[in-house]
């Protein structure tokens, strides 16, 4: 299997940080192979220009046309998911909401001609015909009943409801670690093994 992990926090010393690295350990105890977008690194503009909803319009009857418009970054990403069987986001929760990168990162690559196309009815097909499944990892400094009680999972329904499974990506999964800040050493450390073990068996 081959795993793309779109990670999304500037700072190396976070535990989203921690999450990744426990992540690679686990596809490698599996054999599997791993791509990561660092999408900090990477210097990625998140931001739609009008190109790029000039691009969304002309995708429904020209995607070649569309692919053209495209920015580079955008078009690299769009090579390394189509070879990927599992695309793995990780980022903190700022505001009850995902940072502007990972945001910029749905809005621009997931994106028609990119990761679906129209059928005759004008429903979404992917395009992503190796993606089998989805997992969204989170962080939050807050309570996830408290956020579930106030946003219903804003993020979560986001990305699962609201993008993948309505582009036909069927398993979808979400781990959030919720309260960060206060937990014990010893309780990040049960985590870390938690998303270790489950990239190993997958």
């Amino acid at each position: 299997m081959r795993t793309l992990f779109v990670y999304n926090h500037p700072y190396d010393g976070s535990f989203c940080n921690a999450l990744l690295c426990a992540a690679l350990n686990g596809v490698s105890r599996s054999g599997g192979e791993s791509d990561i977008i660092h999408l900090d690194n990477d210097g990625f503009d998140p931001v739609m220009t009008s190109s790029d909803l000039k691009a969304f319009v002309t995708a429904r009857k020209e995607p070649g046309k569309a692919l053209m418009m495209l920015d580079k970054k955008v078009i690299d990403y769009k090579v390394r998911l189509e070879k990927s069987n599992h695309l793995v986001f990780i980022f903190p929760v700022w505001w009850m909401l995902m940072p502007a990168l990972t945001k910029g990162f749905i809005d621009k690559v997931i994106f028609p001609s990119v990761a679906y196309e129209y059928g005759s009815k004008g429903q979404m097909l992917s395009r992503l015909w190796n993606l089998k499944r989805v997992t969204v990892i989170t962080t939050m400094g807050g309570s996830a009943q408290v956020y579930d009680t106030l946003m219903g999972n804003a993020v979560w329904r986001a990305l699962s409801c609201g993008t993948f499974e309505a582009i036909g990506v069927e398993h979808c999964k979400w781990l959030n670690f919720d309260n960060v800040s206060g937990v014990t050493p010893e309780k990040r450390s049960e985590w870390l093994q938690q998303v270790e073990d489950y990239f190993a068996l997958l």
